[in-house]
């Protein structure tokens, strides 16, 4: 692993360090305390920070394993699971084996919830957890840095100028995803750089392509080295996105202006909002790992995205979002057409699609009339690409 020290997680042997350097640190328990007393927090942080240290100290300080730590902060991940969602459902875990590692590529809508919450469902069902992908700017901020490296995180290196630089570094993310898998390791990665803020779910074949980079000198087929990766498409379904409302504007302001610059502090709020914010129910679906993959990067990006969509569930929000923007209208009209065509993750009662509507309905009032169609977007978006994931035909607009 020395190879791999510069982007790798923190080791068993390291684990004990960082959480005393955690519990020392005043940022972090001014964090915690945030979430376990908002109001002491406000009005009297030094004294709530006291506590807090010594909570964590008597709750964490014993742990050298990083497996042991995330199982006992598994209660803590399901009490917020269970506080922001109304409900977390999963299917297709029946066609993975709990004895081997898989390499999970998922669409990605929010910075940390989403490998939080295939970890959850994972470490739940008796599977081990995964080594997550985080990009660099997220190491920014300390604390989470020192967070995420102590929960399996390994870091992908972003915003490079050098041709040779991103060589080296895309090597050096490929070596690493493959010693993964082979010593056993799974690992959750995005399907592309960034969020989806509209709601367009699409591999980046370079992503695929970096994973065969380390490859090359074995002599291996880029098939023979997919195969043993033992991937598998994920579909990450949010009833509400807690972040909406950011990421309409980010993509209105970008369409008007030409681009967008994060304020700073951005990124840590929108964690925050994610882990902390509204959801409704989330429905997770792990694919059947890609055992015949095809021989190109493209071919195998677009082969996890029809896996991704055709099995997207879809909920009484994105069909509501979809109505309501208008886009094809004479196919799959009606509630009843659109739920036998395309994976729903309910059957949609009167009553939901009431509810539906009058939240989507609330959404659009809260926000300015310019980045309406945004946020509409971001909801309605899976239903076209989930429609044509499963027509005989490609829908176009």
């Amino acid at each position: 692993m020395q190879d791999f020290d510069a982007i790798r997680p923190y080791s068993d042997e390291e684990t004990s360090q960082a959480i005393h350097r955690l519990v020392n640190d005043p940022d972090f328990l001014d964090m915690v305390g945030r979430f376990k007393s908002p109001r002491l927090a406000r009005w009297a942080p030094a004294i709530l920070r006291v506590f807090i240290r010594r909570w964590l100290v008597s709750h964490f300080s014993q742990f050298h394993r990083v497996d042991d730590l995330q199982a006992e902060l598994s209660s803590y991940v399901g009490e917020l699971v269970e506080n922001t969602t109304t409900r977390v459902t999963t299917s297709g875990l029946e066609n993975l084996d709990k004895q081997s590692a898989h390499l999970f590529i998922s669409n990605h809508r929010d910075i940390v919830f989403d490998p939080m919450v295939v970890n959850y469902l994972l470490f739940q069902n008796g599977f081990h957890t995964t080594r997550i992908a985080i990009g660099d700017n997220l190491l920014a901020n300390r604390v989470f840095a020192e967070m995420m490296r102590l929960n399996k995180s390994f870091v992908v290196r972003r915003n490079m100028t050098s041709p040779r630089e991103m060589r080296d570094a895309y090597i050096t993310l490929s070596g690493f995803i493959n010693h993964s898998i082979k010593t056993n390791h799974s690992i959750w990665i995005a399907q592309r750089e960034g969020r989806a803020k509209d709601g367009l779910d699409f591999t980046d074949p370079a992503i695929v392509k970096m994973f065969y980079m380390s490859c090359k000198k074995g002599g291996l087929s880029f098939s023979e080295a997919m195969n043993r990766l033992h991937i598998v498409p994920v579909s990450i379904a949010y009833e509400y996105d807690p972040c909406d409302m950011d990421k309409a504007k980010e993509l209105e302001t970008r369409a008007r202006t030409g681009s967008y610059t994060k304020a700073e502090g951005e990124d840590t709020d929108q964690i925050m909002r994610g882990l902390t914010g509204f959801k409704g129910h989330v429905h997770v679906h792990f694919g059947a790992p890609i055992k015949d993959c095809p021989e190109t990067p493209k071919d195998l990006a677009s082969r996890i995205d029809r896996e991704m969509h055709a099995n997207y569930h879809l909920h009484a929000s994105n069909l509501v979002a979809y109505q309501l923007r208008g886009l094809h209208p004479d196919a799959h009209a009606t509630p009843e057409r659109v739920s036998d065509s395309v994976v729903t993750a309910e059957t949609w009662s009167p009553a939901e699609m009431e509810a539906a509507e009058a939240e989507m309905e609330r959404r659009l009032g809260a926000c300015d009339p310019a980045i309406r169609p945004y946020l509409l977007d971001m909801y309605a978006n899976p239903v076209v690409t989930a429609l044509d994931a499963n027509a005989d035909e490609p829908i176009t607009d």
